[in-house]
């Protein structure tokens, strides 16, 4: 059953609403040139204060698995810039509505290899959107419905209601619908049927319902519920990045070229079709797969534009959870997969070993041979939808 979002309302939830409004409306009053330079300092401080220290330390850890090759200080670094990021990202939210209208939308957004994504929108197969949290996801959906497509993106509720209710209708303005990833099977089908394309971001832990294919060669769980809607209505997927341009940092020095506004790139890192993944031994699986090397493309294309502090790798496969060796199965799909390489596999096993050893360690097997029960809260990535 699916999971719904208690919101908050009432006058105390409205009086919040308004506070953070006046908030936001005073932060974008300067020159968004004025603003970025402050939010990506801010965001360097946030990432590296005292009280940030376990998360930070999270997104070092994501950034070893990705990047083992790179020395500690250079993972640290781009930890870093990644709150740099999510702080711009906020920001240049403030300004968006008032800078991607319909007259300035094309000076600030390029469009680069989107032929693919084009021919799969206007053609007679629904298209699936995917992209990552990598660059300027709200620009890939928002740029869309500018195009005049109407895009239906999946997101998670606010709490808050009044600000969700502002969030649903701003983003309504540009021709885009907002629908609740919780229960949203339900109405998916006949937007699918309809042709209208559909949007997600699909790098969050799917919890232990989801399939768990390859993400930087370590098992990550992934949504399902893309590749049943794919297979279904044999849909064309499309991944895309929306990547930030300019800003690029000197080494050893201060910022060269601070992004003086919004400034982005929006590109197609990959697309495929029933084609292609129909007469795969297990579609789901393909699909999953695919896509979860797409983003890793896109996060390969600009690592500090990346949220590393997200837990991507939380969920571990039922063999892992046992202590078991790895399924053998499981092992074929991977080898079957065109882009995985003997060298992709040895390390995705050794990530794999190493991932059953910590979760044994802290959660002991109980007297039974299972392991001990441990309670969780649900993750708002869980395959729900």
């Amino acid at each position: 059953m699916a999971r719904k979002v208690k919101h908050q309302n009432g006058l105390v939830a409205k009086a919040v609403y308004h506070a953070i409004r006046a908030g936001t409306t005073v932060a974008g009053m300067p020159d968004i040139g004025v603003t970025l330079p402050i939010a990506r300092r801010l965001g360097r401080w946030f990432g590296g204060a005292p009280f940030n220290r376990k998360r930070l330390a999270r997104a070092v850890e994501n950034l070893e698995v990705a990047f083992p090759e790179w020395s500690p200080e250079r993972r640290r670094e781009y930890a870093l810039r990644s709150y740099e990021h999510l702080m711009m990202l906020g920001a240049e939210m403030l300004y968006a509505p008032r800078q991607l209208t319909l007259e300035g939308w094309c000076s600030r957004v390029e469009l680069f290899h989107l032929a693919p994504l084009l021919r799969s929108v206007c053609g007679d197969r629904p298209t699936i959107f995917i992209c990552g949290h990598c660059g300027n996801w709200e620009i890939c959906g928002y740029s869309l419905a500018m195009l005049g497509f109407r895009l239906h993106a999946l997101y998670r509720p606010l709490d808050l209601q009044p600000m969700d209710d502002f969030v649903r209708q701003s983003r309504g303005r540009s021709g885009m619908v907002l629908i609740d990833k919780f229960g949203a099977m339900k109405m998916l089908p006949q937007i699918m049927e309809d042709r209208h394309p559909v949007g997600f971001v699909a790098d969050q832990n799917a919890g232990d319902r989801g399939l768990f294919v390859p993400f930087f060669n370590r098992l990550a769980s992934s949504y399902k519920a893309i590749g049943l809607l794919a297979t279904r209505y044999r849909a064309q997927i499309v991944v895309g990045l929306a990547r930030r341009l300019g800003g690029d940092r000197v080494p050893g020095t201060d910022y060269e070229h601070p992004p003086k506004g919004l400034q982005y790139r929006i590109e197609s890192v990959d697309h495929f079709g029933p084609d292609d993944y129909m007469h795969q031994p297990d579609p789901l699986f393909y699909i999953a797969a695919r896509y979860r090397r797409a983003i890793e493309q896109s996060v390969r294309m600009a690592p500090e534009q990346y949220l590393w502090m997200h837990r991507y790798w939380k969920s571990r496969p039922r063999h892992e959870r046992l202590g078991k060796p790895f399924p053998k199965p499981l092992l074929e799909k991977i080898r079957q997969l065109p882009w995985m390489t003997e060298g992709d596999v040895e390390r995705l096993l050794a990530h794999s070993a190493r991932d059953t050893e910590a979760y044994l360690k802290a959660h002991p097997p109980a007297p039974s041979g299972e392991p001990a029960a441990t309670p969780t809260e649900p993750d708002d990535g869980d395959d729900e939808l």
